[in-house]
């Protein structure tokens, strides 16, 4: 990494992020260059944001084409690209949901607290969440993340969040009482360690807010969008929420944040309620109508399954003869490898070896790549980290 750059961020950007060594100064497809010329295969694109790789071509070409004609309006007017978008995506989930767009997850969950508040007046405003739960890093998704590593030094939190064990239904139902108005859940925990519900558990969640009078929100920034090989991981399980929140892939890596809920719940945003001065705008909603685009044409639906299928056999063969792997959890192209000990070694020889991966909540290898990624260069990242995780195995 040159000298300078690494000297402008000593200097002016402020330390709250743990940075690689690396400066990343171009991308194509499932890999990245950086400013010395070195290629990496990327298996963790943009944090999971970058669904269809770097630069994906039909996302390039209606930023370009969009940002020529009009990048920001204020939500006070109308502008087509918003109306489509909230078309496009409604009509992809099933149960008629209406739309409100911002920039990220944290921004979309806020926005859900907002409605079940409003929903649950008067007298009921606590939400019942699930222990290793990541919802954001504003104060009321923080709130509402089961991990207390992310709470310390910030408290006191927001009142009126209570945390059951993911997968849990008895000890999430005696949480409910009088001042209950929604349960807000990842059908498939990410940053906790890519954690798959039980069988029965959302549909057991459904249930319970059914017969209490509650809001069922799903927290799909990470699993939606088409990543686990459904447009949302809850269709997997034929459960329905009232309000689903979205962002990561999105919008193909430009930044975007959804709320989408049902007409009862929706009809609680008012006007003067809530708001998010760039959600929304022409430049998002272009590449998010792209990203949608993309997806369908190219089929990657199935795709997702397919390179879902490709992990889980290549990973749990290896578990046979790797100790250090304990579990592999996979959903379509959402892949974690659970490990006996630490994994940030194995992320460090990875990068070292030039193939880009993530470990979350210590233990767990996340990989989210790209569903455009070819069999050539999975496998070509699947022996590498085959390799490293063998080597360190001993």
């Amino acid at each position: 990494m040159k000298q300078t750059t690494f000297d402008q961020f000593q200097r002016y950007v402020i330390a709250n992020y743990t940075r690689y060594p690396v400066c990343l100064v171009r991308g194509e497809g499932s890999w990245v260059w950086d400013d010395e010329g070195n290629r990496y295969l990327d298996f963790f694109p943009g944090w999971g944001c970058d669904l269809l790789g770097h630069c994906p071509p039909r996302v390039v070409r209606a930023v370009q084409e969009q940002v020529a004609q009009l990048i920001h309006v204020p939500n006070t007017w109308y502008t087509e690209p918003q109306g489509r978008l909230a078309e496009a995506l409604s009509q992809r989930t099933g149960w008629g949901g209406q739309c409100f767009f911002c920039n990220s997850g944290a921004e979309a969950n806020e926005a859900a607290i907002k409605i079940a508040r409003l929903y649950g007046k008067p007298g009921r405003y606590k939400i019942l969440c699930m222990l290793n739960s990541f919802h954001g890093r504003t104060m009321g998704a923080l709130s509402a993340t089961g991990q207390p590593k992310y709470h310390q030094g910030l408290e006191p939190l927001l009142a009126g969040f209570h945390f059951a064990p993911y997968g849990d239904l008895d000890a999430a139902a005696r949480l409910i009482d009088s001042e209950t108005c929604a349960i807000l859940v990842e059908p498939i925990q990410g940053e906790g360690g890519v954690n798959l519900p039980p069988a029965g558990y959302l549909q057991g969640l459904r249930e319970l807010c059914d017969r209490h009078n509650l809001l069922l929100i799903f927290d799909e920034v990470q699993c939606g969008m088409g990543r686990t090989g459904r447009w949302f991981a809850h269709q997997h399980w034929d459960v329905q929420p009232d309000v689903m929140t979205l962002a990561k892939a999105l919008a193909g890596g430009v930044a975007a944040g959804a709320l989408i809920a049902r007409p009862e719940a929706a009809e609680k945003l008012r006007p003067g309620t809530h708001a998010a001065t760039f959600g929304g705008n022409p430049l998002a909603c272009a590449a998010a109508l792209a990203t949608i685009e993309t997806i369908e044409a190219d089929g990657l639906l199935r795709r997702a399954e397919e390179l879902g299928a490709h992990f889980q056999q290549r990973f749990e063969a290896l578990r046979q003869r790797c100790p250090l792997i304990q579990e592999v959890r996979v959903k379509g192209g959402m892949i974690g490898i659970d490990l006996t000990g630490d994994g940030a070694p194995v992320v460090k020889a990875c990068l070292e070896r030039r193939l880009l991966i993530n470990c979350t909540h210590t233990t767990v290898l996340r990989l989210l790549p790209a569903l455009t990624l070819t069999d050539a260069e999975c496998e070509e990242g699947c022996a590498i980290l085959e390799e490293v995780l063998l080597r360190i195995t001993g």
